[in-house]
């Protein structure tokens, strides 16, 4: 019952979230702001993790090809497929989840325990639209992250293979366009912006609904990122069946 009435009050924030909007001025400047912390904030540790793990992609899959009959062009072609969909939306995704999420989540639940949210319904304005709608449209953006970490993945594998002698440069490049499905593409981007939805409001709703003071708000931290890391899961199972089954 529990987990129930934890997900209505999810429903409830998000209707809440796009009622009595905050004036155009004020929610511009937030906008900004948002965007600033959850995504430009982001780009320096998404580029570092992408291209060594797309370097890592590369250097195992040509490590495990010991069969001559087997082209040297798959050290391309498994990076690039291993990149594009999985790596780079879903799993950046669920380390945004730890990033973005605790981010998220202790800022407003700093603003529960401090009574900064009181204030806000106080005077009168709508603190789930001013706190939580800013972060929805920001991350609207988070697919420019993800093509960072597509592009950066790709590269490091690149990098990786040619020159620490696991593959040519041609064979690697031929390896990116053999079978290359554009629909690929398109699936991860779809993906990424259900899960940008999903790192927008979960974690502000751990944050908001919160109760108790400073201790608690490290616990709603916690609670944030397996929620968000969960609910990433499940919708990435659920959109790979229906796309690409």
């Amino acid at each position: 019952m529990k987990y129930l009435h934890d997900i209505g009050s999810y429903f409830l924030m998000l209707r809440a979230v796009f009622s009595r909007p905050t004036k155009g001025s004020i929610l511009r400047e937030l906008i900004f702001k948002e965007v600033d912390e959850l995504i430009i904030n982001s780009l320096g540790i998404v580029a570092f993790i992408s291209f060594f793990v797309g370097g890592v992609v590369a250097i195992q899959t040509a490590l495990n090809i010991d069969n001559p009959l087997i082209p040297e062009y798959l050290v391309g072609f498994a990076t690039r497929q291993s990149i594009i969909l999985e790596f780079a939306p879903t799993f950046i995704s669920i380390i945004m989840a730890g990033k973005m999420g605790s981010f998220i989540t202790s800022s407003i639940g700093s603003m529960r325990v401090t009574e900064q949210i009181d204030a806000l319904e106080v005077m009168g304005i709508n603190s789930l639209n001013y706190l939580v709608f800013p972060k929805i449209v920001a991350l609207l953006f988070y697919p420019f992250v993800i093509a960072i970490s597509m592009f950066l993945g790709i590269l490091g594998g690149w990098v990786a293979g040619v020159y620490g002698g696991f593959s040519t440069s041609e064979a690697f490049i031929q390896g990116l366009q053999v079978d290359f499905i554009t629909f690929h593409v398109v699936y991860a981007f779809i993906k990424t912006f259900v899960f940008a939805f999903i790192l927008a409001t979960v974690p502000s709703w751990q944050g908001f609904y919160m109760k108790g003071g400073a201790l608690e708000v490290g616990k709603a931290s916690t609670n944030s990122f397996v929620w968000t890391s969960v609910l990433i899961i499940l919708t990435n199972y659920v959109i790979t069946s229906l796309l690409l089954s």
